[in-house]
């Protein structure tokens, strides 16, 4: 399987769109659920420009195929005293768990934050039940900073625990 893995652009908004909403029905361990980004395709591909220019933001897609099978993000703030934290995001398409394309993204994510020189922090929350995610994120040093209690709740009205994790990036 060859992957490609690229910072996003305009013109992947439609594939986005698309690719999201899949991986938002596919699992309930995510934020996001079957609506995916939620977004009409020209504002976010007005997004994905801005994104581009941005400093301390990026979003990456992982491709197989020239199809988008995930993406990785890190989200920071334009306010100077926050803009070093980068809140990190990855998901993928569940037909291609288990391949190491979470590790593959991972490792662009944690080069790019390097290479940033903004960026001093990398952080995420990830729910208590999501082993898998935790040991990819073990595996590349982050550490569990703390348990937010009922910090994500299942459609069934259900609460779960959620970790906050982060990387210390010197």
């Amino acid at each position: 399987m060859e992957v490609v893995i690229r910072e996003a652009i305009p013109n992947d908004a439609g594939a986005l769109l698309a690719v999201t909403k899949v991986i938002g029905g596919e699992t309930d361990l995510l934020i996001m659920d079957e609506e995916g980004m939620a977004l009409e395709e020209e504002e976010l591909a007005y997004q994905l420009a801005r994104l581009y220019e941005s400093e301390n933001n990026i979003l990456f897609v992982a491709l197989v195929d020239a199809k988008i099978v995930g993406v990785a993000s890190v989200k920071a703030e334009a306010n100077v005293r926050m803009a070093h934290i980068g809140e990190v995001g990855i998901s993928l398409l569940q037909s291609f768990w288990g391949f190491g394309l979470g590790s593959l993204l991972m490792d662009e994510v944690i080069l790019w934050a390097q290479e940033s020189k903004i960026i001093r922090r990398l952080e995420l929350t990830v729910q208590s039940r999501n082993l898998r995610a935790i040991h990819l994120y073990e595996k590349f040093g982050f550490q569990t900073e703390g348990v937010l209690k009922r910090g994500a709740r299942l459609d069934d009205g259900q609460f779960l625990d959620v970790r906050l994790m982060s990387l210390l990036i010197d």
